[in-house]
């Protein structure tokens, strides 16, 4: 168990709200809510073992977003006194009043439980910003050594995002909270160039919702996966074009994640569905008429959005609204049942309850709906990875993240990978490459016929979710287990870029 940042519990955090909120009131606010964030972040970059990149970054600020009249009003400032966040709450009255004529929906928020007063911290062991530099320097330098001293690996790339976030939220109707999330990503890549080509070969360890035991505890088989990286760039660049065509698919949590993420995660974003995002990054096919009717997927399709989840970098104990976080369905059975909600657009289309999806990035951000941890479940007593593979006769098995295309409406798409390899009569045939799965969202997901296990469940994710205008950057989860898909479109990635 750990404390509150002591730093952070030690800045005037009630009295700053006490002023922010009782201006707010007394310019006759109908809703008002105040935060303040301190965010630390540190991130660290090695070439060759060799230090390139050591920065750290400590953001603090306040805000104060308001309905008056019906119409949003926000502002943010960073000076931490009663006088600054009284005037940083006159601010977001003033912004208001000078949207309110142009203002043609005006604003109701869904209805929540008054929480009182919560703390709440995120899982984690040790917190990285307690550990050296010099001792993280130290370990990332000779993972990469590790590498270089292999002949199949030319350069070798380390990166090491850390982020430890507080946050500190009170509104006129007396929810205080006190929160604290620790992150950190942590990736490697080996570059290989062999007979006039090069390839890349980068770890599967994804960004997680823990501290620092992540690259030196039980959690994750750090030289166990350095170990073979080697052996798997050298098969990588040696390995056959893939021969397009319609083929049978497994693909790993650590490439299926994203899938779900630009296709179902994005798609289900009620504000987006209803046009929101649609100057910035696109619309929705999945739209409210759909909701209850669309066979998204299979029958052994069942997705939720789940703010909960141990670890998962989406996991709050209370949104930036205040909502509680929860668990819900998005996909059951197949059948689409569930959009991701913030507390305004829960309201504006009849809902009774937001299921707590609003995050700002930075107290300089006004708050937004964004994903929650949106995850594919196993099937309980659900097969090994192994035994998918084992009921494919010609097919591709896909691991790892890499390239990736999706349109506007999250519909037509294209995913690429870290490595491929060819399935034969159920088994391995060795790698493959040049390969890219294309399809449509239902198509695709309608083209499931298996999930794997718990066994095969993994949570992963990415620090860099964007959206809005101006943009922001959300960290989340998405959790999978191995899935079976069948006739999936495969591309030749290098025919089709015409080469």
């Amino acid at each position: 168990m750990h404390d509150i940042d002591p730093e952070f519990a030690a800045l005037p955090l009630r009295a700053l709200a006490d002023a922010a909120l009782s201006r707010a009131r007394e310019l006759g606010a109908e809703h008002a809510d105040f935060r303040l964030e301190r965010i630390r972040s540190q991130t660290l970059r090695l070439h060759d073992a060799a230090l390139e990149t050591a920065l750290d970054a400590d953001d603090v600020g306040l805000s104060v977003r308001v309905v008056k009249d019906g119409t949003w009003g926000f502002a943010a400032g960073i000076d931490l006194t009663p006088e600054g966040a009284a005037r940083v709450a006159s601010q977001a009255v003033e912004v208001a009043a000078v949207a309110q004529p142009v203002n043609r929906e005006p604003i109701e928020l869904a209805a929540e439980p008054v929480h009182g007063e919560r703390t709440w911290i995120s899982s984690y062991e040790i917190d990285p910003f307690e550990v050296p530099t010099g001792d993280k320097v130290a370990l990332l330098t000779d993972w990469t050594r590790r590498l270089l001293a292999s002949d199949h690996v030319d350069h070798v790339d380390v990166s090491l995002l850390q982020v430890k976030e507080n946050k500190f939220f009170a509104d006129l109707r007396g929810t205080v909270t006190t929160q604290q999330r620790v992150r950190l990503h942590p990736a490697v890549t080996a570059v290989g160039i062999a007979d006039g080509t090069f390839d890349t070969m980068r770890t599967l360890a994804p960004p997680v919702g823990r501290g620092w035991e992540w690259l030196n505890g039980p959690h994750w088989d750090w030289d166990g996966e350095l170990a073979a990286i080697p052996e798997l760039l050298a098969e990588k660049l040696a390995a056959p074009s893939v021969k397009a065509g319609a083929y049978d698919v497994v693909i790993d949590p650590s490439n299926l994640w994203l899938t779900i993420h630009e296709s179902i995660g994005h798609a289900t974003e009620l504000d987006r569905a209803l046009g929101y995002e649609a100057a910035y990054a696109g619309t929705s096919f999945a739209t409210p008429d759909k909701l209850g009717k669309l066979q998204y997927g299979s029958a052994v399709m069942n997705v939720t959005g789940d703010r909960t989840a141990e670890h998962g970098l989406a996991t709050i104990g209370y949104d930036d609204e205040g909502v509680e976080g929860q668990s819900f369905d998005i996909v059951t059975g197949g059948l689409f049942t569930g959009y991701q909600l913030d507390r305004r657009i829960a309201r504006l289309t009849g809902q009774e309850r937001s299921n707590g999806c609003a995050f700002a990035d930075a107290a300089s951000s006004m708050p937004l709906q964004r994903m929650a941890n949106v995850s594919l479940q196993p099937a309980l007593d659900g097969p090994s990875t192994d035994e998918l593979i084992s009921g494919v006769e010609r097919g591709v098995y896909i691991v790892g993240d890499k390239s990736w295309s999706i349109d506007m409406q999250r519909y037509n798409f294209q995913f690429t990978g870290q490595r491929f390899y060819k399935i034969e009569n159920g088994r391995l045939a060795g790698q493959l490459r040049d390969v890219a799965y294309q399809a449509t969202t239902t198509d695709f997901w309608n083209s499931m016929e298996a999930v794997g296990g718990p066994q095969t469940y993994v949570l992963g994710g990415a620090f860099n979710c964007g959206k809005g205008q101006p943009g922001q950057v959300a960290p989340v989860s998405h959790g999978c287990p191995s899935a079976l898909f069948r006739g999936v479109n495969i591309l030749n990635a290098l025919k089709e870029a015409g080469q």
